[in-house]
């Protein structure tokens, strides 16, 4: 399910970023109970950046996602679509090459980059068919994609109490931490939304993405998709 099928138009929810951008770490810290950093850890371990190499951090936020992979030696560009994102995170990170642009239409030449990331981001994209042509556009031939994404528990009952977790506590308790609560509403449908691992595996095979293949992080909440340019 795209943005638009949440009701949501692309400038409202480039807004909605907007507005957590003051408290997204924290908040997202808070409502993974801490998961967030090892799945972090877990999308640089993928990716494996060689000093030098080019990698592009999409929906790269305030650039909590891209300093490890700078701290690596690899020419990191952390891009994003939400300029209140990007704004905190040049503040934070002052050395980092923050760039605004729309994952359907980035600002980089063919054949660009050695590697490509995206993390919790591309159920945001508008299209995100057209945003993964477009990664493999930028991206050199033989060049990697890592995507770090919600999807779907492998265990049938843990399936369930994750669903319970993801529309009723989830909104109270960014209520209590984020700097915009009413956004969580809106990512939890998102995510309850998004394909499985096998259907997303599919969709980069469709992009041209070639051996497309995930690994299960946290019992499924999280997968990662891995696949060659």
């Amino acid at each position: 399910m795209t943005r638009a099928s949440l009701s949501k138009r692309p400038a409202e929810v480039q807004a909605m970023f907007d507005d957590v951008a003051k408290r997204y770490d924290l908040t997202n810290d808070v409502l993974s109970l801490g998961q967030d950093r090892r799945w972090r850890r877990a999308v640089v371990d993928a990716v494996d950046p060689q000093p030098g190499e080019k990698v592009l951090d999409l929906a790269a936020g305030t650039g909590t996602s891209s300093q490890p992979f700078a701290d690596l030696g690899a020419q990191v560009v952390p891009c994003d679509f939400s300029v209140g994102m990007l704004r905190v995170g040049k503040q934070a990170r002052p050395l980092l090459p923050f760039t605004a642009g729309d994952a359907t239409r980035l600002p980089f030449a063919d054949d660009t980059f050695d590697a490509v990331t995206i993390s919790f981001g591309l159920r945001n994209v508008v299209d995100p068919d057209a945003g993964l042509r477009e990664m493999l556009r930028v991206t050199r031939p033989g060049g990697r994609l890592v995507v770090c994404e919600f999807s779907s528990p492998t265990f049938v009952p843990f399936r369930t109490v994750y669903l319970e977790y993801l529309m009723k506590a989830l909104p109270p308790l960014a209520r209590a931490v984020s700097s915009s609560p009413d956004a969580y509403v809106y990512l939890a449908e998102s995510i309850r939304a998004w394909p499985d691992q096998p259907a997303l595996a599919g969709r980069l095979a469709a992009a041209g993405w070639r051996d497309p293949e995930w690994s299960n992080l946290s019992g499924g909440i999280v997968a990662l998709h891995r696949a060659t340019a």
